[in-house]
């Protein structure tokens, strides 16, 4: 099952809930670039599997962790009965640390995989739920829109009816941290929700035209302070996705 990367086309951090942030964003999928997830023999004893090349530790993987959050959802006994015989196979396409959402997406893909193949009969809104435990962006890869705007600490998520936007992405060999990248933003905090406001009733296209790269992302200034060789891969035409590394622009044909 494909997992599709996504970008923001803008993103406007407007509050702070404990130790979230809220924001307001356009989430767009990317239909071009995605990971591929399958269910396998399993091959080693342990109690989840998971077969792919990551970046991190297993316990520290979304995957791992949206399996945690199904079982403390009330699960546990169908996914371990699941996964004492099956593993999980991960192709990986989808740039890490780069602000496309592929770990946020690969949870949300998994998600949905479980609950058809245990045939646990959860509706989009209970695996949002599930999913917000995992990570902020899974909600919107849960309900799969191709364009939406994106709300609060990530659980609102409302589907913006425009056409299906074909987006070029460029991701440098660059990894944001995102804790760090949101650090820095809040050593010169601003918040202008009045904009945030505006910009969601645009289409993405009139955001794109209207606005630079710095006005429709919040973190980007933020991304280059800790990561200054960002500067170097800036162009006209190109925005910014998310916490960064990745650059974007739509193009008229995918």
């Amino acid at each position: 099952m494909r997992a599709y990367a996504k970008v923001n086309i803008f993103l406007k951090i407007v509050g702070k809930r404990e130790c979230y942030h809220e924001i307001v964003s356009r989430f767009v999928l990317v239909n071009t670039l995605f990971d591929e997830l399958e269910f396998v023999e399993k091959t080693v004893e342990n109690e989840f599997e998971l077969q792919g090349e990551f970046g991190c530790a297993l316990e520290d993987n979304t995957l791992y962790k949206a399996y945690e959050a199904t079982c403390k959802a009330g699960y546990e006994e169908e996914l371990k009965a699941f996964f004492s015989k099956n593993a999980l196979h991960v192709t990986k396409n989808i740039p890490s640390f780069a602000g496309l959402g592929g770990g946020s997406s690969d949870a949300a893909t998994f998600l949905h995989m479980v609950n058809q193949e245990l045939n646990l009969k959860l509706d989009e809104q209970k695996l949002a739920e599930i999913g917000l435990h995992v990570g902020a962006d899974v909600p919107f890869f849960i309900y799969g829109y191709s364009s939406a705007n994106v709300s609060g600490i990530g659980e609102v998520v409302e589907e913006f009816n425009e056409p299906q936007l074909h987006v070029k992405v460029c991701t440098p060999d660059i990894k944001c941290d995102t804790g760090k990248v949101y650090a820095s933003f809040r050593e010169h905090y601003k918040i202008d929700s009045e904009l945030a406001n505006k910009m969601k009733n645009m289409s993405s296209k009139e955001l794109l035209k209207n606005y630079d790269d710095i006005s429709l992302n919040d973190l980007l200034e933020a991304a280059v302070r800790v990561n200054s060789e960002l500067e170097d891969h800036r162009k006209k035409g190109w925005f910014f996705s998310g916490s960064g590394s990745s650059f974007f622009k739509v193009v008229e044909n995918g």
